[in-house]
């Protein structure tokens, strides 16, 4: 969607701003762009998954089959308008998964997973009424590195020196402590 009156791009159907993360947009055959959260909302209640209509022109767009919506193209031009790198979001059962890997050259970050949850199961018991909206929470993952992958870190090793630097010298100044008093009782 071109840009409005000085305003940033949006999403036609929710009106947030697009952006980079689950308002990412994605382009059907029509050529109208939407954020990939109300597609993937659309996708969910449509009878048949495989076809979608737009929700503007009423175009269908066909997906492959097992073809989730968050492998339409995305709209790279306004991703550039935005200054924005895309990110790869999935779609997993009704839920959105955005895997967010910091960039680093020298720390072992653990990636960030974000998910989003598009409501209920269909047939489904809801549970709570804070249950049913969408939001998003941070998803631990657990870490996978090795002793020997964490020691290629330059910067690992050398706080992992440090710290044996500081613990030998510790236990130095204590053991000298310890022999001083030794050697003053003794001459007493």
């Amino acid at each position: 969607m071109a840009e409005q009156q000085g305003r940033e791009p949006e999403c036609p159907v929710c009106w947030n701003p697009f952006n980079n993360t689950f308002h990412t947009p994605k382009v059907l055959d029509c050529c109208h762009s939407f954020c990939v959260e109300c597609l993937a909302h659309i996708s969910l209640v449509t009878p048949t998954r495989r076809r979608l209509l737009c929700p503007l022109c009423r175009h269908p767009t066909v997906l492959a089959s097992g073809q989730p919506v968050t492998d339409l193209p995305t709209d790279t031009a306004v991703l550039t308008l935005l200054r924005l790198e895309p990110h790869h979001v999935i779609l997993e059962g009704h839920q959105l998964c955005l895997k967010d890997h910091p960039k680093s050259r020298y720390f072992l970050r653990q990636p960030r997973v974000y998910t989003l949850d598009l409501g209920p199961e269909p047939g489904s018991q809801a549970g709570h009424p804070q249950d049913v909206g969408p939001g998003t929470r941070p998803v631990p993952i657990p870490s996978r590195y090795s002793l020997r992958e964490r020691l290629r870190n330059p910067h690992f090793r050398i706080f992992a020196y440090m710290m044996a630097v500081v613990l030998c010298g510790t236990v130095l100044f204590i053991f000298s402590i310890f022999c001083t008093r030794r050697f003053f009782w003794g001459l007493g």
